[in-house]
């Protein structure tokens, strides 16, 4: 059975310290972090950047350091505050040709040099880890395969320091030799195949999609996060999803479900296409992530839409709604 985001729901008591209604309830949910939280991510990001001045290893590298992720984009939660910050080497970078310019491959290579040192993510990432562990100690710092997780302090916020370089995607390029591309970047797993992920897409599209709903989709993709937290810490919800996938799923959701005048509704009308989508792999199949560039449920992402349904399902259920 579909589920609609049209009608009246009478809201609930919600278990918390003091009880309150779930309308109450959702209008705290949709508020960013408090500013001490902002103070320590602020210090999280600065702490790195000193880890990284100070190692011999890293000297004589080129790199940016800058804040992605949930933090970068305004979407994150109190019980969601670990920091992504990317690590990204300038010494090199990683170019592709679309298929749109597929004709025009060997200008386009032409245009690029190759890179005469023997340094690549595989090095840069043991650097970072080096540098880390000689700042915060071994047992600070946990090595995944994409990112190194840096353990909480009381200062700070823990991180996921992820190591990464440019990608150019080139569309085209014209007689004079000028290039149109679409800039990402490429990170190096220690298993697996590359990932390029599109930061500033993502940032660029997200602010749209706020601008066009009158600011109420970063509020929502809040109080969804809030919600799916809750249903993890009751046990109603086995698998704890990513933020970026919940920040997906509701920028897939029409403008229009984002123009009610109270958030019970607006949740109601959030949670019913996400549902009725996800009810099978095809009425899904277009959706995407925020940056436009990758399908949010083909092949090589690490969630499902079985996963995203059954979130959009007990989530429906906990808020009442039927």
């Amino acid at each position: 059975m579909s589920r609609t985001g049209l009608g009246i729901v009478t809201c609930l008591a919600y278990p918390e310290k003091m009880a309150t209604t779930w309308e109450d309830t959702l209008r705290g949910w949709v508020k960013p972090p408090s500013d001490n939280e902002d103070v320590k991510r602020d210090k999280t990001e600065t702490e790195i950047k000193e880890a990284l001045s100070s190692s011999s290893r890293l000297k004589n590298v080129k790199y940016k350091v800058y804040t992605k992720g949930s933090y970068a984009n305004n979407t994150n939660v109190r019980l969601d505050y670990d920091v992504d910050v990317a690590v990204e080497c300038t010494e090199f970078c990683y170019h592709e040709v679309s298929s749109s310019a597929t004709g025009k491959k060997d200008a386009i290579d032409a245009q690029f040099s190759p890179y005469g040192k023997k340094y690549d993510l595989v090095a840069f990432k043991a650097d970072i880890e080096a540098a880390l562990v000689d700042y915060y100690g071994r047992s600070a710092i946990t090595r995944g395969n994409i990112a190194l997780r840096v353990r909480e302090k009381k200062t700070r916020l823990p991180a996921d320091v992820v190591p990464c370089c440019g990608f150019q995607l080139v569309t085209d390029i014209n007689q004079k030799g000028e290039m149109t591309i679409l800039r990402g970047a490429r990170i190096h797993p220690d298993k697996g195949a590359n990932v390029t992920n599109w930061p500033q897409q993502q940032l660029e599209n997200g602010i749209a999609k706020n601008n066009s709903t009158n600011y109420r989709y970063k509020y929502m993709v809040r109080a969804l996060k809030r919600l799916e937290n809750l249903l993890v810490q009751e046990g109603k919800l086995v698998d704890e999803l990513p933020s970026f996938l919940i920040e997906c799923l509701v920028y897939n959701v029409p403008n229009d479900n984002f123009s009610h005048k109270n958030y019970v509704d607006e949740m109601r009308a959030v949670l019913a296409p996400i549902f009725n989508a996800t009810r099978n792999k095809e009425d899904c199949s277009d959706w995407i992530e925020v940056s436009g560039r990758k399908y949010l449920f083909h092949s090589g992402q690490s969630w499902t839409y079985e996963q995203a349904h059954s979130l959009a399902d007990k989530a429906w259920k906990r808020m009442g709604f039927g």
